[in-house]
C-alpha cells in the first residue's frame, strides 16, 4: 500500500485519487502510489464519471453528494477532491481500513 497524503482545514478533507471509469464493480481502494483508487461503472464522458466518483466517495466517507467537490481534473483520471464534513483523521481511518 502506498503513502496517501490527506490535509484538512476547517471539516474538509481532501486527497489526492486516480479514477478507474467503466469497471464492473464500484468501490474504493487500494491505494495506488500516492493517490485512492476510485472504480466507477460510469463512462468518462459529458461528466457521468465525475458524477459517479462523486456518488461513490460520499457512499463511502458518509456525506452528502454534494459534501464532495472535484477541485482539479474534470477531464483526466487522476484528481483532487474536497470531502465536506470529514477530518483528515477519519479519512485516513477510513482508507486504512481498505
Amino acid at each position: 500500500m502506498g503513502a496517501i497524503r490527506v490535509n484538512a482545514t476547517d471539516g474538509e478533507a481532501t486527497l489526492d485519487i486516480v479514477v478507474q471509469p467503466r469497471c464492473p464493480r464500484e468501490g474504493v481502494g487500494p491505494v495506488v502510489g500516492d493517490r485512492l483508487k476510485v472504480s466507477v461503472n460510469a463512462p468518462p464522458v459529458e461528466g457521468k464519471a465525475n458524477e459517479a466518483v462523486q456518488r461513490v466517495l460520499a457512499e463511502t466517507f458518509g456525506v452528502p453528494r454534494s459534501a464532495v467537490t472535484i477541485l482539479r481534473g474534470e477531464t483526466g483520471k487522476r484528481k483532487t477532491v474536497r470531502i465536506a464534513g470529514v477530518t483528515a483523521a477519519v479519512a485516513m481511518q477510513l482508507i486504512a481500513g481498505m
